[in-house]
This record gives structure tokens, C-alpha cells and sequence, in this order.
């Protein structure tokens, strides 16, 4: 049986009869036209049962007539589960058979094992006294590379492919190494929340920029940003300068002054080297950030204030806490979401991006000899980016040539403490000894997490697991002080990892409903696509298959807020153990594979 002829705009053609294409896809051929590549398009009826194709189908997916003639429209288009396409194929048909038209975006996967990333595009089709005939379904090639179908996907945020660089306040923030642009795709899930941030890192890294990032990159940025150095200010004046004062409330203070805290009010507070408070203001800091109004100091009038609170240190405050030195409540209150900013060796690429970078502003044209390269990367680079960006000044006013000789790099390095190559220095030795080195490396940027490390050495992570054994390399993943950040227990319930899922919602009187789920948590989830929401109050039975399982999730859910455009706010309810466990491993899996380090639960 030959494929139904597709190649009119105007028309298709199916056995008997003649069918008019509605206006809406012919305007969707135009813009595909004009943005996608369409590869495929495909004539089904009213149940999604394929009856017709153009050869561009059969080319694109490496298939015969028969193999396509007669399936269900969704088993050529998706690559989820049986689950999943039982589940996007009910919410295609409801949703063309509702409204006239259904878009959404997925992973396709051809004959021989490719994928590619497409836009499907279905139109409900009308015969000459406008009663539904049939569909069709147009099939849009994002332009993304296809690849085999055992590797991992890539992330759709993964940007690490090429340096990008981001300006805050007036300064550039370079980010060449895969492990720095995994940190600011975890800075910029932080800076939607509304808690405290709690940043370490070493001396020089750059906490200060990490600090402002989060504001610039959140819902108060239009709000005030006000930072004090806690280290930088006697004790006696930390508190004043905090909670402000009245008049007279001591030798000096001839009119009352407002404290960072009011100032900051709608906005963010940046306390730098937070690890200097004395103990006494630990308390009324807490405190505050406990939501209690405070007092400025020798004043009566309660004052409230809604700041969020974003803190750095390049002390260990767990050693600080158990030698009493800080408070451990605060500790916890503060650390809700904690970022790691990686030192330089732990980014090689960084070094030479940022040194080319700070090169350029002090001599443009200039340029690192291969050598000069060589000595830049094998410093472990104790003072981090400060260190970098202050030799690199050096070196550029002391040059007399266009080029930056190794010779130059050394001698401004010797003035600085130069310890041993670390994680950052170029491998060195036989070929095996640097595939060895190189795997290693990979793993400390990735905090152990194999499937990170593969993506980074380009390798499959079936490939890295061989390599493994055969180097007798035994790193466990999540261990030691490479974790880029961690996230309390309480944070976790509301941690959502974007998904595109079909989900079905049934009310109290039966009346069902197919949307899409755009987030998910093991507290609620995120759904766009819902027309009369009104229809959906009170408690639901909410169904969809589980990500990356052969599961079909149920529960009880209520909408919890309603936004425009159908986009609602679900909040789960009553949850089978089972069910919920399986869905708290999901979750987990997917903080661990964005970088976050999950603390143990309290026994």
C-alpha cells in the first residue's frame, strides 16, 4: 500500500476524498519554513492511526510504507516509553480534537538509532461541510545534531561547548570550562527562590560577583543591593551598622541613622566574610531572618523588613561551629541553598580564557606563547582569579613584545608562592599516564559523578567505566569538597526539574482534562494548557507517567495558585509510599546531576 501524496500545501489527499487544509497550517508551514526544516509530514484519522506520508517521512526516518502505514501517530514521533506515548498520544488527540491544533517539542528517534530534537506541529482536518475528517501532522527538525540513541542526551542548557561571557554591574563574568557553566546554571536555579544563600569559596574566586549574579538575576533586581564586609568594620560598630541607631543611644550619635537592613528593605544584603560576627549579633541576625522585627540600637519602634540575605566566606563554618565560634543554628538558617565556587585549578580552561581576557584590557592585540600557556596551567594558582588577573597585569606593563614568553610568566610568578601542579597542571608522561591524569581530573571537576566526567572527556560513560577498571581508578561519586553546592532537606521539597510530560486531571464530577506538566517536584508540579481552570477546584486525581520509568504516576492534588494563559500550580496531596518513593529518587537523581550535593537525612 502506497503512502497518501503530501506534497500539496493546499490539500491532502486520502482515498475517496478530498480534504481542505485549514488556514492555521498553512500559516504553520510558512514558519517553519522561515525558522525549522521540516522533515516530515503525516495524514492520520480521528483515533491517530497513520494512513498517509510524504517521502521525506519514509527518508527522515529510515522507514518502508508498511512499517509506517497503520501505526499510531505518536510511536514514529516520540522516543518516551509505552506509557509515555499511551499518555502524549490521549493529550494530542483531546487537545486537536478540542481546539483544532496541537504544538509541542520532543525527541525523535530514526530507524537506525539517531535522534534529533523536533517540533510537532497537528492540525485537525475538516472535510467540505467542516465536520472533522481527519489529522495532520507536520514534523519540524530543530537543527540539532543527531546522535546514537545509547548516548546521553545532551542537556538543552549545556552551553559549554563555547566561551560565554555575562556583565554584571559593569564587570565581565567569563565562562569557558564545562564545570563553570554547570555552577551558573545552579547559581541561576538559587536566584528564583526567595531564601538565604550561603556562598564559600577560596580566597579570590569571585563570591562577591557570584553574590550579585543572584540579585541581578532575580525577581528584586530592580530593588536595592546594599554589601558590607564584616571583617572589614570594628565589632563594636557591626551591630550599629546592621540594625542602625537612635539618637543618643551612644557617645557620638548625635541623629538617628537607618541600618543596612531598612536600606536594603525589598532587596539584598550581602554580608561578606559573614564569618567574622561576633556571637552576640549572630543572635539578632537570626533572628531576623526568622522573620522577627528588630530594633535599632537604643530604640523603642519595632521595624520589619523583607530582605533576602546572601552570604560568603572563605572560612570552614563547620570547624567554626564546633569550636563554638559560630552559631550552628545560623549556620543552617543561612545555608538553605550553599554555593561552592570552584577554585581556579579545578577549571583549566578558565585560566586561559581569563588571562587572554585580562591581556586583552591591558595590551590588545597581545598574545601567551604556546609555552607561556604551558606555565600559565601548571600553577595551582593559591590566590585564584585575583592572582591571575593581578599577574597577568604585571607581566602586560613589564612587556616590550606583542607575545607573553614562558620566560615573563616565570619570573612574575616568583614572587608568589608556587606549590606543586594540583588538579589544574597539563598531564604529563606516556600516552597512558595522561589518559589516566586526565581521567581523574575529570572526576574531581565533576565531584565523582561519572556520567559528568564522560561528557566532559567526550567519552560514553560505558567507555569511561572500562577505562576505570582498567586504571584500577576507584572514585566514589558525591564524595569530598568538589560538591558545587548543597541544599538542605527542606529545600529539596520544593527543588522542580523541567520536564515535558502529558498529564491527565480528572474533577470530582468526572470531567477530565489532558495538560502539559512543564515542572516537577516531590511536592507539586507546574502544568501550562489549562482552559477553565475554575472547572478544577478542589481535590483531583492527577495522572502521568513517572520521567524515565515504564510508571504511571496517580494522585490526589489540588491547584494551589493560577497563573495566565493556563498556567497553573499543582500541589500534591495523597501519594501512595511506593509511588512517592519512586518519585523522591527521580528528584534526587536529577538535583545530583545538576551539581547539588544532598546532605544525609536525620536518622
Amino acid at each position: 500500500m502506497q503512502p497518501a501524496n503530501l506534497n500539496s500545501r493546499s490539500q491532502v489527499a486520502t482515498p475517496g476524498r478530498t480534504i481542505h487544509v485549514p488556514s492555521e497550517t498553512s500559516r504553520d508551514i510558512s514558519l517553519d519554513s522561515a525558522g525549522l526544516h521540516v522533515v516530515a509530514v503525516l495524514s492520520a484519522d480521528l483515533t491517530g492511526v497513520i494512513n498517509g506520508c510524504n517521502n521525506a517521512a519514509l527518508n527522515a526516518f529510515g522507514c518502508t510504507p508498511a512499517e509506517v502505514m497503520g501505526q499510531p501517530l505518536i510511536a514514529l514521533v516520540s522516543t518516551e516509553g509505552k506509557a509515555g506515548r499511551r499518555q502524549l498520544q490521549k493529550t494530542m488527540l483531546s487537545a486537536v480534537l478540542e481546539s483544532g491544533h496541537h504544538h509541542s517539542s520532543l525527541q525523535c528517534q530514526t530507524k537506525t538509532g539517531k535522534q534529533f530534537t523536533a517540533e510537532l506541529s497537528v492540525t485537525l482536518l475538516r472535510d467540505e461541510k467542516s465536520a472533522p475528517a481527519g489529522i495532520i501532522a507536520m514534523i519540524s527538525d530543530k537543527g540539532e545534531s543527531t546522535r546514537p540513541a545509547t548516548e546521553k542526551p545532551q542537556s538543552t542548557e549545556d552551553h559549554s561547548a563555547q566561551p560565554t561571557l555575562r556583565e554584571i554591574d559593569g564587570t565581565k563574568l567569563i565562562l569557558a570550562s564545562p564545570l563553570m557553566h554547570q555552577f551558573m546554571r545552579m547559581v541561576d536555579r538559587v536566584a528564583g527562590h526567595t531564601e538565604s544563600v550561603l556562598i564559600t569559596g577560596e580566597t579570590g574566586t569571585g563570591k562577591e560577583l557570584i553574590a550579585r549574579t543572584i540579585h541581578q538575576s532575580s525577581h528584586r533586581r530592580s530593588r536595592p543591593w546594599v554589601d558590607i564586609n564584616c571583617a572589614a568594620l570594628p565589632e563594636n560598630l557591626v551591630e550599629s551598622e546592621l540594625f542602625g541607631f537612635e539618637k543618643g543611644a551612644f557617645t557620638g550619635a548625635d541623629s538617628s541613622k537607618a541600618g543596612l537592613f531598612e536600606l536594603a528593605d525589598k532587596g539584598t544584603l550581602f554580608l561578606d566574610e559573614i564569618g567574622e560576627l561576633q556571637l552576640q549579633t549572630q543572635v539578632k541576625l537570626l533572628r531576623v531572618l526568622d522573620g522577627y522585627p528588630f530594633y535599632r540600637l537604643g530604640g523603642h519602634r519595632k521595624i520589619n523588613v523583607d530582605v533576602r540575605i546572601v552570604a560568603a566566606t572563605n572560612q570552614d563554618l563547620d570547624a567554626a561551629v564546633k569550636a563554638v565560634r559560630f552559631r550552628e543554628d545560623l549556620f543552617h538558617r543561612l545555608g538553605q541553598f550553599q554555593l561552592r565556587v570552584p577554585p581556579l585549578r579545578e577549571r583549566p580552561e578558565d585560566i586561559i580564557a581569563l588571562a587572554e581576557h585580562f591581556l586583552n584590557l591591558k595590551r590588545s592585540g597581545s598574545s601567551f606563547t604556546p609555552d607561556a600557556i604551558s606555565a600559565l596551567l601548571s600553577h595551582s594558582w593559591p590566590g585564584n582569579v585575583r592572582e591571575l588577573r593581578n599577574l597577568v597585569a604585571r607581566v602586560a606593563v613589564e612587556s616590550t613584545r606583542p607575545e607573553i614568553q614562558e620566560s615573563q610568566i616565570k619570573n612574575a610568578m616568583s614572587g608568589n608562592p608556587v606549590s606543586q601542579r594540583q588538579a589544574a597542571s597539563i598531564p604529563v608522561g606516556n600516552l597512558d599516564s595522561m589518559e589516566e591524569q586526565m581521567i581523574i581530573r575529570a572526576l574531581e571537576r565533576s565531584g565523582g559523578h561519572r556520567s559528568q566526567a564522560a561528557e566532559q572527556l567526550g567519552i560514553s560513560r560505558r567507555t569511561l567505566s572500562r577505562k576505570l577498571k582498567e586504571y584500577k581508578i576507584n572514585i566514589n561519586p558525591g564524595e569530598g569538597a568538589n560538591a558545587l553546592g548543597f541544599i538542605s532537606l527542606e529545600q529539596q521539597k520544593f527543588f522542580r526539574a523541567r520536564i515535558q510530560i502529558a498529564v491527565t486531571l480528572k474533577n470530582q464530577h468526572g470531567e477530565e482534562c489532558c495538560v502539559q506538566g512543564v515542572n516537577l517536584s516531590t511536592g507539586g508540579m507546574g502544568l501550562d494548557g489549562l482552559k477553565e481552570p475554575m472547572k478544577f477546584t478542589g481535590l483531583l486525581d492527577v495522572s502521568f507517567p513517572l520521567p524515565d520509568s515504564e510508571t504511571i504516576f496517580r494522585a490526589k492534588a489540588r491547584i494551589v495558585w493560577f497563573g495566565g494563559e493556563g498556567r497553573v500550580g499543582l500541589r500534591l496531596a495523597v501519594i501512595d509510599p511506593a509511588l512517592f518513593e519512586q518519585l523522591q529518587h527521580w528528584s534526587n537523581k536529577k538535583m545530583k546531576d545538576e551539581g547539588w550535593e544532598l546532605p544525609a537525612a536525620p536518622q
